[in-house]
């Protein structure tokens, strides 16, 4: 057989077809976020008969990183691809602004506030306004630990980048 394939589907010659296989990859950090909600997707192309995924690190460091590429291998591979690259650019730098609408609403039903201005965070269980920062890292460095001020409840802040 010729070109990347999904199994049981037919021939896939479009990039698109594979960009679907590969955005249905988690944030291991963060598993209800695709990498296409979080917005490190950047893109897949074929180079010829070879798949070329690009990703963006949410920050230079990210411990998830090496994970996520071992995830979108696994699904290329389970998709019938076995001639692929995947390559991490840190130009432009990933932002908080790259998280989808749909990924921001996941984050809330959560109980992680999404990214927003400082100080409008909004306590993602009761949505009031000005809760207090605990920790300036959370369980992750893209986090913060707050508390809300009207319902007392802690939940972690996904920091504006």
């Amino acid at each position: 057989m010729d070109g990347p394939h999904l199994s049981g589907a037919g021939m896939v010659s479009v990039a698109t077809d594979l960009r679907s296989v590969v955005a249905t990859v988690v944030d291991p950090e963060i598993p209800v976020l695709t990498i296409d909600d979080l917005g490190i997707l950047r893109s897949v192309e074929m180079d010829g008969d070879r798949a070329v995924v690009t990703i963006t690190p949410t920050y230079s460091g990210c411990p998830a990183m090496r994970q996520i590429e071992d995830d979108i291998a696994s699904a290329l591979v389970r998709a019938g691809v076995d001639d692929f690259d995947i390559r991490m650019t840190h130009h432009p730098a990933w932002s908080t602004d790259w998280i989808s609408e749909e990924g921001r609403g996941k984050l809330a039903a959560f109980g992680i506030a999404p990214p927003s201005p400082e100080p409008e965070i909004l306590c993602p269980r009761c949505e009031a306004d000005h809760p207090r920062m605990v920790a300036r890292f959370g369980a992750t460095a893209c986090k913060a630990l707050m508390v809300c001020g009207s319902c007392g409840e802690p939940f972690d802040y996904f920091k504006r980048f």
